[in-house]
């Protein structure tokens, strides 16, 4: 039986950024202001792009950028409150549009409810205000299937765990299937980044694809499709595992239009949309948005701004790719195989389970452009420049 993410396309938000919330809050910023309401209000944005599912980064109370959480069962009071969610959700419902909600498990902020479930001189990747929770403690997994069956509950489905890489896989062993009990149509995805991906995914339903967002990225920015073709053979692997959660764009990453300049960012959304997985898309990049990444405080800022809605030919692009991979759902399952590859030309057919086909032509040359072509002669020309 089909699971209901198989034909979910994500828009993925970082909600703090997204609403203007202050990142870096005094004391008076942390009063309750009703900015979850700016989400709402783009819900029909959403679908007229042509997803139908919202992936919410972090809304719980936190202290800083919503990864250092302080309380799982309230909303934090830079976003609104419990009625602001609720009414976020009734608005989704209403419209067909899945929720998932970003669990950070793998640690907590200083001064949190739960310092008594910290790991004994444990920070988190040398985060001094990032704890490590002691995922050995019984009590820290009936503390985490608590928090995601409580919200599974009100209304939401599905869940990102953060840093998945980072917790010990029997852990999710022990939790996941008492959230399946109470929720069986909850979907869980765990970021990541390193690793075996199949042996993470094992608990749960899935996890990022880290290494076909890298390759896809680099392969565009060094013009040497032959790295895209050895992650693509390696994506095919592991589909017969799991189904794969992928992008080209998340709220950790710089902007793939200043990655690799908007004409290519045409040709990796191109990829997307082709490829197998369960796709999303990082808000802003369906309008150009830019935003460097970088390794200081406030150096996620850029990739993580206030959204405003506009229109833009990427727009329209994103809004034709999506609706051609509606046209064509067994995509989300289809194998890759290479037709014809040089360092700037790839030629990919993307097969389906019943003998379904697209071709995809890439060529980078001096005009970034892409053809995509089926046998019922469905076809889109891709070129943004």
């Amino acid at each position: 039986m089909t699971h209901w993410s198989e034909h979910t396309i994500w828009w993925h938000v970082y909600p703090l950024g997204f609403c203007g919330a202050p990142v870096r809050p005094t004391e008076e910023e942390r009063a309750l202001t009703p900015r979850l309401r700016h989400i709402t209000a783009n819900l029909d944005y959403l679908i007229e792009l042509g997803c139908n599912g919202l992936a919410l980064g972090p809304i719980f109370t936190s202290a800083t950028h919503g990864y250092d959480t302080l309380d799982y069962f309230d909303i934090d009071p830079r976003l609104g409150c419990m009625d602001d969610f609720r009414e976020l959700v009734r608005e989704c419902q209403t419209r067909g549009i899945r929720i998932m909600l970003d669990g950070v498990f793998n640690h907590v902020g200083r001064n949190s409810k739960y310092e008594h479930l910290v790991a004994q001189n444990s920070v988190f990747e040398g985060h001094g205000d990032l704890l490590t929770l002691d995922h050995a403690n019984p009590a820290t997994a009936d503390l985490v299937t608590d928090v995601m069956n409580f919200w599974l509950s009100e209304g939401t489905d599905a869940w990102r765990l953060d840093a998945a890489y980072s917790v010990p896989i029997p852990f999710w062993e022990q939790v996941a299937p008492r959230v399946y009990a109470a929720h069986p149509d909850a979907w869980i995805m765990g970021e990541v980044i390193h690793g075996d991906y199949a042996g993470y995914a094992q608990p749960i339903n899935s996890v990022t694809q880290y290494e076909l967002w890298k390759s896809i990225w680099s392969s565009l920015n060094d013009e040497n499709f032959f790295e895209l073709d050895w992650n693509l053979k390696r994506h095919n692997e592991l589909l017969a595992d799991f189904l794969p959660y992928t992008f080209v764009g998340n709220h950790d990453v710089t902007r793939i239009a200043t990655k690799v300049g908007l004409p290519k960012a045409a040709l990796a959304l191109t990829i997307l949309l082709t490829t197998a997985g369960v796709p999303a898309i990082y808000y802003g990049d369906e309008l150009g948005y830019e935003g460097l990444k970088e390794d200081k405080l406030g150096g996620d800022d850029a990739v993580r701004p206030f959204f405003k809605p506009g229109s833009s030919p990427m727009l329209e692009l994103h809004q034709r790719l999506i609706a051609f991979r509606r046209r064509h759902p067994w995509l989300t399952h289809a194998t890759t195989e290479t037709i014809e590859i040089t360092n700037t030309h790839l030629h990919y057919r993307s097969k389906g389970p019943e003998s379904q086909s697209i071709d995809v032509v890439l060529d980078l040359g001096d005009r970034p452009q892409a053809r995509i072509s089926s046998e019922n002669e469905d076809e889109i020309f891709v070129s943004l420049t």
